[in-house]
C-alpha cells in the first residue's frame, strides 16, 4: 500500500488483501502515527488481483464513495476480471496457493520463510468497492485531491487489468507489479492463464519513452523504490529485456524442435541480467516461465506421441513398481539416488511408488525427505513453500484447503453474466445429462432479461429474445440476484433474498440438485 500526500488528505494506492492489514490499527494506523491524522481522499487500484484491492474497506467507506468523497479510480475491466478469477477455477487455484504460500508450514527456518514477492499473504476479511472513475486511456489524467496522475495502460500483463501512475509534479512513477525486484510469474504455480511476456516487454518500452525523462523515483506496489532518473531507466530497461529475452528465446528454441522442459533445462539468462539483483528468480523462476511460454503457444502436448495417451499417475504408477520389481525395490533404488544427490530422479521414482500405494511407509518417508531437501536447496519462495507443503502432507496428511472463501463484497459485484456462468461450472454433467430446464431472469432495475437453459448437462444463457415460454420465472434486481451464488435455490430461499418466483419452482429443485456443492465456495484466489 502507497500513500501519495494531497492538499487536503491522502490517497490510497492499492489497499492490500484485507480489511484488518490494511486498517486504521495497522498499515493506515502506521501512517498515521507519523504523518498526522489525514483523511483518505482517494482511492487508486492497479490492477485486479486481490492483495491490491480487498483492504479498501479498512481506509475508507462504501458511503463515502457513494457520496462522492472519496473516489475509486481503477484501470479498465478492473472489476470484472478482480472477480472473474475466483469464479472458474477458483477452488483449485485456492487450494494450490494454500500450497504456493506455505499456508500450513510452521513459519521459522525449516518451514515458511518467505514467497519470494512478500513474506506470505495476509488472512482476514476480503472487501471490494467498486470503482467510480475507469481509466480507459494511456495518457489519461486524472486530479484527486491535488494530486495530478497521469496513466499508462497495460492490459495483460501481470494481470488481465493494469495501469501503472506517472506523477508529473513529483517525478514519481508507480510500476504496479510490471516492475518488481524479482523476475515475476508468467504462471505463478497456484494456477491461472498464462501471461503474455512480449506485452509485458513491449509495454516496458512504452513506459521509458513515456516517463524515462520525468521519473526520478520509481516504486512498484511489493518493492522498494529505485532513485535517480539513470538507475529508473536502466532498471526498467532490465525488467523490460528480461520478458523480451525469455520470450523470444523461447519462441527461437521452440522453432528449433525444443520442448518446454529441454528449453527450461539448458536456457539461461545472459550474464548482464543476471547480474541485476531486479532477475533474480525469487518469486518467479526462469524455468516453470520458461514452460509456461511454450505452454502459451505450443500447449500441453509436446509433440511426441508417447504423450499423447497416457495412463493417470496411479495406473502409470503401478506400472511402473512392477517395472522395476516391486515397491521395496524401488524405494531401495530411490534411497541410493537421494544418498547420490539426484534428488529429481529420486522423487520421480518414490512419487510412482506413492501413487500405486499410498500406504507404503517407506516411500512415503522418503518422498517426504527428497521433497524436503528439494525445499531447503531452493532459492525460490513458491518451489520451496511446495516441496515443504508436499512434505507436510507426506508426513501428517493432507491439509485441505486452507483458505478465505469468497467476502459478500466479491460475489455482491458479480454481473449477471459472470453470475450465470459460476452457476455452469458448478453443474455435474452427467446428472445433468436428461434434464431440460428454462428459466427465465428478470432484473427490475436495468429492465434486463436473460433465458437460462439447462440441456445437454449444459447451463447456457442468452439476452436476447427465446421462443416458448420459461418453466419458471424469476424476478428481483441486479444486487439481490448474488444470492444464487450460495445455491440454495428453494423457493423460501428465493423469497427471502428478494427475488419473486412465478412458475413450476420445482424445477428449481431439479436445478439445485445438479449443481456440485464442492464447487461454491468461491474461493478468494491470490496472485
Amino acid at each position: 500500500m502507497t500513500f501519495v500526500e494531497g492538499t487536503t488528505g491522502v490517497v490510497v494506492i492499492d489497499p492490500l488483501l484485507s480489511v484488518e492489514t490494511a486498517a486504521a490499527a495497522a498499515a493506515l494506523a502506521l501512517y498515521r502515527e507519523h504523518r498526522g491524522e489525514r483523511p483518505v481522499t482517494g482511492i487508486v487500484y492497479t490492477h485486479s488481483h486481490v492483495d491490491h484491492f480487498a483492504g479498501v474497506k479498512g481506509v475508507t467507506t462504501q458511503e463515502d464513495v457513494d457520496a462522492g468523497r472519496v473516489p475509486v479510480l481503477a484501470p479498465e475491466g478492473f472489476t470484472e476480471h478482480a472477480v472473474a478469477e475466483n469464479v472458474y477455477a477458483g477452488t483449485a487455484m485456492a487450494r494450490r496457493a494454500a500450497y504456493m504460500y506455505g499456508a500450513a508450514l510452521a513459519r521459522g527456518p525449516q518451514g515458511q520463510v518467505g514467497a519470494g514477492l512478500g513474506q506470505t499473504t495476509a488472512t482476514g476479511t476480503v472487501s471490494l468497492i467498486a470503482p467510480t472513475v475507469d481509466i480507459t486511456t494511456t495518457g489519461q489524467e486524472e486530479t484527486v485531491d491535488g494530486v495530478r496522475m497521469v496513466f499508462q495502460m497495460a492490459p495483460d500483463t501481470e494481470a488481465p487489468s493494469e495501469m501503472l501512475i506517472h506523477f508529473p509534479d513529483l517525478r514519481a512513477l508507480c510500476t504496479a507489479e510490471d516492475a518488481t525486484h524479482t523476475l515475476h510469474n508468467l504462471l505463478t504455480l497456484r494456477g491461472a492463464v498464462v501471461r503474455d511476456p512480449h506485452n509485458w516487454s513491449q509495454y516496458l518500452t512504452e513506459t521509458i519513452d513515456l516517463f524515462g525523462d520525468t521519473t526520478d523515483v520509481a516504486f512498484a506496489s511489493h518493492h522498494w523504490p529505485t532513485w535517480g532518473q539513470d538507475r529508473v531507466r536502466h532498471f526498467l530497461g532490465v525488467q523490460r529485456d528480461l520478458y523480451g529475452y525469455l520470450h523470444d528465446q523461447t519462441l527461437r528454441l521452440i522453432n528449433k524442435g525444443w520442448t518446454g522442459s529441454e528449453i527450461a533445462e539448458h536456457l539461461q539468462l545472459p550474464p548482464a541480467l543476471k547480474r541485476e539483483w531486479s532477475t533474480h528468480g525469487y518469486y518467479g523462476s526462469v524455468s516453470h516461465n520458461l514452460k509456461a511460454i511454450y505452454q502459451r503457444y505450443m500447449g500441453w502436448f509436446d509433440g511426441n506421441p508417447a504423450h499423447l495417451w497416457q495412463h493417470t499417475p496411479v495406473e502409470a504408477g503401478k506400472r511402473y513398481v512392477e517395472f522395476m520389481g516391486g515397491a521395496d525395490a524401488a524405494v531401495d533404488k530411490a534411497r541410493g539416488s537421494f544418498e547420490a544427490g539426484d534428488l529429481r530422479w529420486a522423487a520421480e521414482v518414490l512419487n510412482h511408488v506413492v501413487f500405486a500405494q499410498p500406504d507404503h511407509a517407506a516411500a512415503r518417508e522418503l518422498l517426504a525427505d527428497t521433497y524436503e531437501q528439494l525445499g531447503y536447496g531452493s532459492g525460490n519462495g513458491t518451489w520451496r513453500n511446495f516441496y515443504l507443503s508436499g512434505t507436510t502432507e507426506l508426513r501428517q496428511g493432507q491439509f485441505g484447503t486452507p483458505t478465505v472463501t469468497a467476502s459478500a463484497d466479491i460475489i455482491a459485484n458479480l454481473s449477471p453474466r459472470l453470475l450465470f456462468d459460476a452457476l455452469a461450472v458448478q453443474i455435474n454433467g452427467p446428472e445433468a445429462w436428461d434434464l431440460k430446464i428454462a428459466v427465465d431472469i428478470v432484473l427490475t432495475d436495468t429492465g434486463e432479461k436473460y433465458r437460462l437453459t439447462l440441456f445437454n448437462g449444459v447451463l447456457t444463457n442468452s439476452a436476447a429474445p427465446q421462443p416458448g415460454a420459461a418453466d419458471v420465472t424469476l424476478t428481483t434486481t441486479t444486487r439481490q440476484l448474488s444470492a444464487l451464488a450460495l445455491g440454495n435455490l428453494s423457493p423460501e430461499a428465493l423469497t427471502e433474498a428478494g427475488i419473486d418466483t412465478e412458475g413450476d419452482t420445482t424445477v428449481l429443485d431439479r436445478l439445485a440438485s445438479v449443481l456440485d456443492p464442492g464447487d461454491r465456495d468461491f474461493p478468494i484466489v491470490t496472485p
